[in-house]
């Protein structure tokens, strides 16, 4: 029964195998090789410096004014201003606590109820009906509402970032553990394995490329729903902080706080595509939900 609860065959001819030798391969070759072989390194660079170098002087040709479009030079000053002021840590200090914690409730539940809901299906046709009504809401519109009940301190923007995360995660996890191989759990079976037995060895492994797209997709979202809570109703954050450059007319400190928010969403989703690739490193990401 052991074999069972291994992912699918890594023998050297497979090409899960073929992929985890290929780095190091790659890695030995030349230069040129490596370029021909990963043509991103040097392409996603180079979009990078095209559209700065674009954007910088088609504002200047155009004559732009600094309110409506400022140029990235502008924006690189103000980023620095910001990042050296001891305030603005506050404020992403705020909303990273707020984001973290919001994540960490929403996977949980989205953990819990999505084993529930495909294990017992007295449960998925009891609540099912009942979570995709609440999914359909939208979000922003129960901000308010969580700033009523919760307050304007950080649990109302918990909150929010717990609801807008949950549903992508509970997709996963329940899409994940019905993705199963019906033959290894019909063998199993027959063996005389228990429902536990069958959800550890089959089951769970099975799902795990799927739970780890839904916390990718997650992780992002709960960034978003703190920022969004911080837009209804906050004193610190940087949802807050986007708010008064705006009435400030920053339009170059806004800049700056987006791109430190696009940087602390792209951090949580490289992390969790390293652990990722090391804990499912059998899967193939293109057949996943949300991948």
């Amino acid at each position: 029964m052991s074999t069972v609860q291994t992912p699918p065959e890594t023998d050297a001819k497979t090409p899960a195998a073929a992929g985890a030798t290929s780095s190091p391969a790659v890695a030995k070759l030349p230069l040129s090789a490596r370029l021909r072989a990963k043509p991103e390194l040097v392409l996603v660079p180079a979009v990078f410096v095209v559209v700065v170098l674009a954007w910088e002087f088609g504002v200047q040709l155009f004559d732009v004014e600094a309110y409506v479009l400022p140029p990235p030079s502008a924006i690189l000053e103000q980023l620095q201003v910001q990042l050296g002021d001891s305030t603005f840590w506050g404020h992403f200090w705020v909303t990273f606590q707020e984001a973290a914690a919001g994540f960490a409730i929403g996977i949980t539940a989205a953990i819990v109820l999505g084993t529930a809901i495909s294990q017992i299906s007295i449960v998925e046709k009891t609540l099912m009906p009942y979570i995709v009504a609440f999914q359909t809401i939208p979000k922003v519109a129960l901000a308010p509402l969580f700033v009523v009940w919760f307050g304007f301190g950080l649990t109302s923007k918990i909150v929010m970032a717990a609801v807008i995360c949950f549903f992508p995660m509970l997709i996963n996890v329940v899409e994940g553990l019905r993705s199963a191989d019906a033959d290894r759990i019909q063998m199993l079976k027959v063996f005389g394995a228990g429902r536990w037995q069958i959800f550890k060895k089959v089951q769970l492994p099975s799902a795990m490329p799927f739970i780890f797209a839904g916390i990718d997709i997650g992780i992002v979202f709960a960034i978003l729903g703190a920022v969004v809570g911080e837009f209804i109703g906050a004193q610190e954050g940087l949802g807050y902080l986007l708010l008064q450059t705006n009435y400030n007319f920053d339009i170059p400190g806004m800049f700056a706080v987006l791109i430190v928010l696009s940087v602390l969403g792209l951090v949580a989703h490289a992390l969790v595509r390293i652990i990722q690739k090391r804990v499912t490193f059998w899967a193939e990401q293109s057949h996943v939900v949300g991948a």
